[in-house]
């Protein structure tokens, strides 16, 4: 074993605004701690990641990093400082000769500053990404400028910061009790010689809503290049049966008759699904699902789509936009439709401004008109990575 990757999410801080930790919110439509943790497993030079979260994040750590072949994660301590430890212990077993620590807030990470430090723990024990500072300082008392301060011998430290795994692993014991600023303060602490090596701009650290603003501008930047934008349908009908409960979009909608299905019947989920698979090439939910096989005999149609989304995710992709039309007569769908687009946003783990639902009739005309059964039609628009086309002579 080379090289692991410790990465380092077991913040609670929400200082971006709503609920969430900021390694799990969206960032230009996947959670900061995917994106981060992509970035090293995508790297040739890095042999396996450890993910240190916080009490109480399981749930959001497997959604956020579903289908990535990573270690189990391990439960960090009340400071940064406890949490590398933590890591570190985890890692132990597998022994690397190296090991990058990194802020998972660092999401824009790139594969030059990531070689840079590898290259660098080939003749140091311990190494720290930095840029210059080129901005003049000033010392202050509240809002006075009381001097200034040379910054020739001043960087901004970064991370990945690279070390010895088994140096850095007796540092951080011999550190228990003390406080240290990061992992270089640990190291130099402990005797390390620490090398510089040149930062990247871009791999900032995401602490406030500009920061997040900033990384999805440079993103987005970088990406339209490399990626591209499919568009699948879904259609899907089911006749009502007086023996079921009527379920759309995952909720329960009171009704005199549900629908009939091998499932549950959520006509609307399965449009949607269908409407995924679709826009990936991937065929439809009966191709994954065969209706024979009892498995899937009265189960939540949301496993259906949620697998879906995986194989998305599994392909780096994303959700740009599901447009859900539901036709029939009754029951009526607008006081139920907020509800609808806001548990289809969480299933789909995507924000509900991207979810459209919708609800026509037939003018009385056809089975809908008739009152026998629902139908519903979906278009899922996606982002994917580019692919390059191959043509096969006729």
């Amino acid at each position: 074993m080379q090289t692991a990757a410790l990465i380092v999410a077991a913040g609670h801080g929400t200082r971006l605004g709503g609920e969430l930790p900021k390694q799990y919110l969206h960032l230009d439509g996947q959670p900061v701690l995917r994106r981060t943790v992509s970035a090293f497993l995508a790297h040739p030079r890095i042999d396996l990641v450890q993910v240190v979260i916080g009490a109480g994040q399981r749930d959001l750590y497997d959604q956020a990093l579903l289908g990535l072949d990573l270690l189990p994660p391990v439960v960090g301590g009340e400071t940064r400082q406890q949490s590398v430890a933590a890591g570190l212990t985890a890692l132990a077993s597998a022994a690397p000769r190296h090991v990058l620590i990194h802020d998972a807030a660092r999401a824009l990470v790139d594969d030059a500053l990531i070689s840079r430090v590898c290259d660098a723990l080939e003749s140091s024990p311990a190494v720290l990404p930095a840029l210059p500072v080129v901005d003049s300082l000033s010392r202050v008392d509240g809002n006075q400028v009381t001097g200034t301060q040379d910054r020739e011998h001043l960087v901004r430290a970064q991370t990945p910061q690279g070390f010895d795994f088994a140096a850095i692993t007796d540092a951080h014991g011999k550190a228990i009790g003390q406080t240290f600023s990061d992992d270089v303060a640990v190291a130099r602490a402990a005797g390390m010689v620490v090398q510089v090596v040149p930062g990247a701009e871009d791999n900032f650290k995401i602490t406030v809503a500009d920061d997040l603003k900033r990384a999805e501008s440079l993103l987005r930047q970088k990406d339209q290049a490399s990626v591209e934008t499919r568009t699948g349908s879904g259609f899907d009908v089911h006749r009502f049966a007086s023996d079921r409960e009527l379920v759309l979009c995952g909720l329960t909608i009171p009704h005199v008759q549900g629908l009939a299905g091998h499932s549950d019947a959520d006509v609307a989920l399965h449009a949607i699904t269908d409407a995924v698979l679709g826009a990936m090439a991937e065929g439809d939910i009966g191709d994954h699902f065969p209706p024979e096989d009892d498995r899937w005999k009265g189960v939540s149609s949301d496993i259906f789509l949620r697998y879906a989304i995986s194989l998305l995710r599994l392909r780096s992709g994303r959700v740009i936009n599901i447009d859900l039309t539901i036709i029939c007569e009754a029951p009526k769908i607008k006081p139920h439709r907020q509800a609808m687009r806001e548990n289809v946003a969480a299933i789909l783990g995507v924000p509900a401004h991207r979810i459209s639902i919708k609800a026509t009739t037939t003018e009385r005309l056809g089975f809908t008109g008739r009152r026998e059964g629902i139908a519903a039609q979906a278009i899922a628009t996606i982002e994917l990575p580019r692919e390059p086309d191959t043509f096969v002579a006729a």
